[in-house]
């Protein structure tokens, strides 16, 4: 079986059957004409989002005649053969999906289009497709490079990707096995602390899932909690702090958090992490907003209809992740404009809507406010509480970011994890590693 797969259209899309594909007249049908016959390959990762987005492309090549095609493969493995292709004179992809981790990296290398000129192309650009709608925290962290950092908004900024499977974390727990333990959902991080020992303890399951492998998964669970907890990875001069007193708090609650947690946390990724909430392993959550799509699905849970939602408790300040997945057009695109369409089309409000109804997430405002999608999803009420509280700066975004990640900082929360070292032990060995890292980068002197 071929793993880039060409996408059919049919006459029954889901987006047909959720009665939202609607015809394309006038200026709409004189944008697409050109592009007609062009076939857009896409690489997407093996995650909900994109297995949602895949069921709504057929009605994009019905309405437009522009064919796509996707190469869907692991996370890990998409990077390696992104970087493959576009760094060929001409590459096979016309749009990529990447992590927001990777979007310093790939414009540091050249590797990906500023979008802005997209934009400004009155033959392609959408007059109805509303930029300030997209959240805008989903946009500064995904899609803005150049800014204050390298990464943030402000002087200097600009656009090359899109949000598209944005994700902010949100507190999820079992309802029913909160009431009939007569416990509150926590609040604060006080509150977490000592209602785990006590879920472990009566609930008969594990307290709370997380990630927890070796590498990315598990600083991405250690970063849920030192940015709430007052933390950083570096100071305001790019010198390393994360082993600080607050870093190491912050190990260390992840830690009990795995120790009273479902058996096995030190070896999960996203998807073993989910799973075990899924299946009634664990009666609390605390990731991404990515859950929503999965919870009342029941060829996935066990427990539809028993989760409720509230923000991520806070520490000495409100703070939640901010990250998720994007798309950008590569520079070596060989169908860069028809590419720009299919972006623009997948983002805009219709298919926004559309999306979350097949399994996938939101990023648009107008979506989280649709007084029929809150009706069908009134967790949404809470994610646009937590979305005020997500920080772009949760993690520095900057080109060296994933050798920091999984070189270093993931070697060392995992070895407080596992118990090979002390959370402080842990973390002190990995400062000498992380300057080098900065030093060569020329965040500091050598």
């Amino acid at each position: 079986m071929k793993r880039r797969t060409l996408i059919q259209s049919t006459g029954a899309s889901a987006l047909s059957l959720l009665g939202v594909g609607l015809p394309l007249v006038g200026r709409a049908q004189d944008r697409f004409a050109k592009y007609k016959g062009q076939t857009v390959v896409m690489s997407i990762p093996a995650h909900p989002h994109y297995d949602a987005m895949v069921k709504l492309l057929p009605e994009f090549t019905k309405q437009t005649g522009i064919k796509v095609e996707v190469d869907k493969l692991a996370m890990a493995r998409m990077k390696d053969k992104q970087l493959l292709e576009m760094a060929k004179p001409s590459g096979d992809y016309d749009l990529a999906c990447y992590v927001v981790m990777w979007k310093g990296e790939y414009v540091k290398k050249n590797l990906i289009r500023e979008l802005d000129p997209f934009f400004k192309n009155a033959a392609l650009v959408d007059p109805d497709y509303d930029f300030k709608d997209l959240v805008p925290r989903y946009v500064e962290n995904i899609g803005l490079v150049g800014g204050p950092k390298g990464y943030l908004a402000g002087p200097g900024a600009k656009l090359y990707g899109l949000p598209y499977g944005a994700e902010t974390s949100i507190l999820a727990y079992r309802r029913d096995v909160f009431a009939k333990l007569n416990l509150k959902a926590p609040e604060t991080y006080t509150d977490l602390e000592k209602l785990l020992p006590i879920l472990k303890e009566k609930s008969g399951m594990g307290a709370l899932t997380s990630r927890g492998q070796a590498g990315h998964q598990c600083v991405h669970a250690w970063l849920l909690h030192l940015n709430p907890l007052g933390g950083k990875v570096f100071d305001d001069k790019w010198q390393p702090r994360f082993n600080d007193a607050v870093g190491v708090k912050a190990l260390q609650m992840l830690k009990l958090i795995s120790d009273t947690g479902p058996v096995g946390i030190p070896g999960y990724g996203q998807g073993e992490m989910i799973t075990s909430f899924l299946q009634g392993q664990a009666a609390m959550y605390l990731d991404s907003s990515l859950i929503f799509g999965q919870v009342n699905d029941p060829a996935k849970s066990k427990i539809g209809g028993q989760v409720s939602y509230v923000v991520h408790p806070k520490g000495v300040r409100h703070s939640s992740q901010s990250g998720g997945l994007g798309l950008a057009i590569p520079k070596n695109a060989k169908n860069a404009d028809a590419a720009f369409l299919l972006l623009q089309w997948l983002t805009s409000k219709a298919q926004d809507k559309a999306v979350a109804k097949v399994g996938g997430v939101p990023t648009r405002n107008s979506t989280l406010s649709d007084l029929d999608m809150v009706k069908q999803y009134p967790e949404y009420i809470t994610l646009r509480q937590q979305l005020e509280y997500s920080d772009p700066d949760w993690r520095p975004i900057i080109a060296e970011w994933d050798e920091i990640n999984i070189q270093a900082l993931g070697v060392a929360v995992s070895e407080a994890l596992t118990g090979k070292k002390t959370p402080q032990d842990a973390l002190n060995g990995m400062v000498p590693k992380v300057t080098e890292i900065m030093k060569r980068g020329g965040y500091l002197k050598a």
